[in-house]
């Protein structure tokens, strides 16, 4: 009896070929006997294919009837297993016995149904600027454990690979991540991951581009720079303005602004006969606008009364107690003759010229 053990690895969806030999068909080929036979992880050894009175059996497996045949002459020595679109349930122990003439050769072959890593996806956490550090990740969402990771550095037109930088820094126990630190203009590149295991592998590329600090420092202070400048030249706008506004009310304030301590002005004393009785109504309305100022510019508390005109004795003139009693109302005639009244005519007949100031807001109120 010989007895052998094989061990197989096979990605699912492949075909595997359990191999199978021996020297027992140099005997009488009508008492050869040929059965593979598999036992799965706890459970019962079960006959697969079998070859026995010239006849060969392969449905006695539910889950492998019609995957499995003999995958060369197992009359001249091969007695092969052939499986077809393997499955990750095929993994298990097959055993190939072979006997004729009370002649026996066992095998064992311990067949590992694998998945091979799926395309695994790359990212990066954190910024990549000058002097920071960035965190690369990958990841496979599906394949048979074990999986490794490993990262590397593309270089040139990205047929050849490199080291990563000095300052990278691999996670031991999970190899898929790894800390690129205090970056460099020259960490910029292409970085590949592969995953693999013993079936297969795949792989995935991420670029990073590291940002100069000092570019998005130079942005920043322009943009800055520029709505303080707009902000300064409003706040010029805004003053010139206000500036003009000011000086223009200064200037509307100015011709009716009389000051407080200034002296008032002084009435002139008037002769009565000096004029004709048409003349001195003249006179005495000029006169008593002038005094009718100066005695409002005074304190109301102190308002002197009103001055009468002295005559040329300095004593007064008798005034009626009452007004006189009109009993006709005599209508008077507008005098046309503007040139009689004209200021160098009034000058010769003995008029005074009398200034009547300007009256200011506060003194219409008053």
């Amino acid at each position: 009896m010989v007895r052998a053990e094989t061990e197989m690895k096979s990605v699912v969806g492949d075909n595997a070929t359990l191999p199978c030999h021996h020297q027992l068909w140099q005997m009488d080929p009508r008492t050869l006997d040929i059965e593979w036979l598999l036992q799965r992880t706890n459970s019962k050894q079960r006959a697969v294919i079998t070859y026995s009175g010239s006849s060969v059996y392969d449905d006695l497996h539910e889950s492998l009837k019609g995957r499995v045949a003999f995958a060369a002459d197992y009359l001249k020595g091969d007695a092969s297993l052939r499986i077809a679109d393997l499955l990750l349930a095929d993994s298990g122990l097959y055993t190939c016995k072979v006997k004729n003439g009370g002649h026996y050769k066992w095998s064992n072959i311990n067949l590992t149904v694998l998945v091979k890593p799926s395309k695994p996806r790359c990212w990066k956490e954190g910024t990549p600027e000058e002097g920071g550090s960035v965190k690369l990740s990958c990841k496979s969402s599906d394949g048979s454990d074990p999986i490794k990771y490993r990262w590397e550095r593309v270089l040139g037109n990205g047929k050849n690979v490199g080291k990563l930088p000095q300052q990278a820094l691999i996670d031991l126990q999970n190899p898929e991540i790894v800390t690129l630190r205090n970056l460099t203009q020259d960490n910029s590149g292409k970085y590949k991951c592969t995953a693999s295991n013993d079936v297969g592998e795949e792989n995935c590329i991420i670029e990073i581009d590291i940002h100069y600090v000092r570019e998005v420092g130079v942005v920043a202070g322009a943009i800055v720079g520029v709505a303080f400048g707009v902000l300064l030249i409003l706040l010029v706008i805004w003053l010139v303005f206000r500036k003009k506004e000011k000086k223009k009310y200064e200037e509307e304030e100015t011709p009716n602004e009389i000051r407080e301590d200034a002296e008032a002005p002084k009435a002139k004393l008037v002769k009565p006969n000096s004029l004709s009785s048409s003349r001195s109504g003249s006179s005495r309305s000029g006169a008593s606008s002038t005094q009718s100022m100066v005695h409002s510019s005074a304190p109301r508390s102190h308002r002197p009364r009103p001055a009468a005109c002295l005559k040329e004795n300095g004593q007064l003139p008798s005034f009626p107690q009452s007004p006189p009693t009109y009993t006709q109302v005599i209508t008077k005639e507008p005098d046309t003759d503007s040139s009689r009244l004209s200021p160098g005519n009034l000058v010769r007949m003995g008029a005074t010229p009398v200034m009547i100031p300007a009256q200011t807001k506060a003194f219409q109120t008053v």
